[in-house]
């Protein structure tokens, strides 16, 4: 078995229609208005990692190529430096020069940042990012499998959703290298297959 099934089966890239929205709608919404002549130039999304925050902002760069406008994902890791520019930045926003939009793991109050930059940040819209349910994910990853016309059975997607990380990211390839191991091995896709595939991938154990 090939070590590069899962490097071998990329995902595609980030876009607002191949996110999972769960219980996000209302996010998804104000981010595709966001940049669109809508009168509020800053935007903050939160959440956890796996949420999809890092997704929804390249969808969002993805869908504007405005020269002005601008995102940061991870803020809370950014230097001194780089957390004056943005505030900067996010001033000349205000003046009407482009949208900002920034990523974060926690509300802007509990950012470890500059005192400034977390005021920049509560001044604008903020949302939350919802993780997913299980039962989401299950109905998001039976969607993936039926679009490459792959059979996932019930005990399949079980032993994934205990037995690996559950963000959708390292769900949706497996279920890419599964499909891709069943045509090359002339195999179908059960719990045989997908144990000798986590095997040769020890990363992706919980």
């Amino acid at each position: 078995m090939s070590q590069l099934l899962l490097e071998l089966a990329a995902p595609p890239a980030p876009t607002f229609d191949n996110f999972v929205v769960g219980a996000n709608a209302a996010v998804l919404a104000a981010l595709r208005a966001f940049g669109n002549g809508i009168e509020d130039r800053c935007l903050y999304l939160w959440g956890v990692p796996g949420s999809g925050r890092s997704h929804l902002l390249r969808a969002w760069l993805h869908a504007h190529d405005a020269v002005a406008d601008c995102a940061q994902d991870d803020v809370e890791s950014l230097e001194n430096a780089a957390q004056i520019a943005l505030f900067n930045r996010i001033n000349q926003a205000r003046d009407g020069r482009g949208h900002v939009l920034v990523t974060g793991n926690a509300p802007p109050a509990q950012l470890p940042i500059r005192a400034d930059l977390r005021s920049r940040l509560a001044w604008g819209l903020a949302f939350e990012i919802v993780p997913l349910s299980d039962e989401d994910k299950r109905a998001a990853l039976l969607r993936h499998a039926q679009g490459r016309a792959m059979a996932l059975g019930e005990d399949v997607l079980a032993y994934l959703m205990k037995h690996v990380r559950r963000d959708m990211p390292t769900l949706a390839g497996i279920v890419d290298a599964l499909d891709r191991l069943s045509l090359e091995t002339k195999r179908p896709v059960t719990l045989p297959l997908v144990r000798e595939l986590l095997a040769q991938n020890r990363t992706l154990d919980l």
